[in-house]
């Protein structure tokens, strides 16, 4: 069976910056691979180059001048206009750095309310996250809308 990685990536510990590990957490399904990475997802790149999965989905939370708990697939070209958590590595190093391993990667950013120090997810991150998993086990994932294009 093809296999799937989901890296979950954020810091749970601000707010909706967890969103991502939050994501990660509750997504189990045949065929993926589900990890929750933190802040430090190149942390991860030896599982994924050792997997050779055919998608790579990175979640995170996005600033990306939509309303809290919306998502887009965030475009390579678009990561430098999105200001993403907290990280060690900028995502678009870590894309570049993969593409050579992955058939396809995706970045789902999704939109936070908050994210000051305190933990737990905004009420309207969370139903964007818990909207974002139904279409992830509806393997509708082509059907998200992508940044910029609307």
């Amino acid at each position: 069976m093809t296999t799937n990685i989901l890296l979950g990536i954020g810091n749970p510990l601000n707010g909706d910056d967890g969103v991502g590990i939050y994501v990660a957490e509750q997504f189990r399904k045949e065929g993926w691979i589900s990890l929750a990475c933190g802040t430090a997802p190149e942390n991860f790149t030896g599982i994924v180059r050792k997997t050779r999965p055919h998608c790579l989905l990175l979640v995170d939370a996005a600033a990306m001048s939509i309303s809290p708990g919306e998502y887009r697939i965030i475009p390579r070209h678009k990561i430098e206009d999105v200001s993403i958590g907290t990280h060690q590595l900028p995502l678009s190093l870590l894309i570049d750095f993969l593409s050579d391993t992955v058939e396809r990667i995706i970045l789902i950013g999704i939109q936070p309310e908050c994210a000051g120090t305190g933990e737990g997810i905004s009420p309207p991150v969370k139903r964007g996250a818990d909207q974002f998993l139904h279409v992830l086990y509806s393997g509708e994932l082509d059907r998200i809308t992508v940044l910029g294009s609307e």
